[in-house]
């Protein structure tokens, strides 16, 4: 490995938490793992290959090229990109047999024009908006658009109807509930709009798939669980998981300082008494973020020591104290378990006013991904 700062990717933990998922929901619900960025920065097509082999059903997206790169990988399972499309990125999805998503009846016909200049059909799943505020055609005018997608675009296949729930992690259900309940009839709707039923109803991000299995429908949609992390500390804890990746670099350098000897860009760290500091090389531009300046801190040899000076863009100093048997080339954890010691992606995202979502995306393409099991 020619570069020492790398995220070991944990794909046995990965794989334990979809089993979880999956009794859970039950062998007669789908499910859909979502692998939008990069798989939220574990690697989208070796998490794939994993989940294809352990029999996951879907994959979500957030844009063409994404679902791209998990074709030219060999992955074959279904795809379906969670936002609509531009119409000219459309032919690619059609001919690489991404399902798309479709919200209104204008980029429906873009679509449809784009499959019949193909001489091809598209599967689509319609999104319907029943409080996300983001994407999605109104409840009140879903039954006519399904049925615009049925009668008028021979070329689209209505598949799925999908919404999203922006508040199923918190402690509160109400709102879920509310959104729930006027999302299936929504699709009672649509049913009767099309005189058939639709293959796929699907809601449950990851707060529903841990708390509301009224939500669950014909297929859940777990995300960021399946990496390991609970969408928020109010979730319930109901599917036990398992941490799905370690940040790990090694001291580059070791120098021993005098009081008074200032520390990084900025003096803005002055060493209090002579003490042994330690140069790692992770900084901002791998992911360790550089609000982590004088306030993070990292692991190494099973102990906690603190980050001094400013986190610089490949490098980042750690006070080792006046005594220290550390020597370079040593293991330094970022994220992950030394000894008795862990730091969390959790505590990342507490320290950095963030989610464990953004903390584990923000992990450069620099960083090697290191698989095991």
């Amino acid at each position: 490995m020619l570069y020492q700062t790398h995220a070991r990717i944990h794909l046995q933990n990965i794989r334990f938490n979809l089993e979880g998922i999956r009794q859970a929901v039950g062998p007669e619900r789908k499910i859909l793992i979502a692998v939008k960025a990069n798989g939220y920065g574990h690697g989208a097509v070796e998490v794939s290959r994993m989940a294809e082999q352990i029999g996951v059903e879907w994959l979500g997206v957030a844009t063409v090229p994404e679902g791209l790169q998990l074709r030219a990988a060999g992955i074959r399972l279904p795809i379906l990109k969670l936002s609509h499309a531009f119409p000219e990125e459309m032919a690619a999805a059609v001919e690489n047999d991404l399902t798309l998503t479709v919200c209104d009846r204008a980029n429906a016909d873009a679509l449809e024009s784009v499959c019949r200049a193909l001489r091809r059909t598209a599967t689509v799943h319609l999104k319907v908006d029943t409080g996300m505020g983001r994407i999605g055609v109104a409840p009140e005018e879903a039954p006519a658009l399904a049925a615009h997608l049925e009668r008028a675009c021979p070329h689209l296949r209505l598949e799925g109807v999908f919404t999203h729930l922006p508040v199923s992690d918190i402690a509160d259900p109400a709102y879920t509930r509310e959104q729930i309940v006027r999302f299936r009839t929504t699709v009672d709707a649509i049913h009767a709009a099309l005189g058939r039923r639709v293959a796929l109803v699907h809601c449950a991000n990851s707060g529903a798939v841990l708390a509301h299995p009224d939500g669950w429908f014909d297929m859940v949609r777990p995300g960021i669980m399946i990496y390991g992390f609970y969408p928020d500390a109010e979730t319930p804890r109901t599917i036990p998981l398992k941490p799905g990746l370690s940040f790990l670099t090694r001291i580059s350098f070791l120098k021993q300082v005098e009081a008074g000897t200032s520390i990084g860009y900025g003096r803005t760290w002055v060493a209090p008494e002579r003490t042994w500091i330690a140069t790692i090389p992770a900084g901002y531009a791998d992911g360790f973020n550089r609000l982590f300046s004088n306030r993070g801190r990292v692991l190494i040899g099973g102990r906690s020591y603190p980050i001094v000076g400013r986190v610089c863009m490949d490098q980042s100093m750690v006070n080792l104290g006046p005594e220290t048997e550390a020597r370079v080339g040593d293991e330094v954890v970022l994220i992950g378990r030394s000894g008795d010691e862990e730091i969390t992606a959790c505590e990342w995202a507490e320290r950095l006013g963030t989610i464990t979502y953004e903390v584990t995306c923000q992990i450069n393409a620099r960083v090697p991904r290191v698989y095991e099991g």
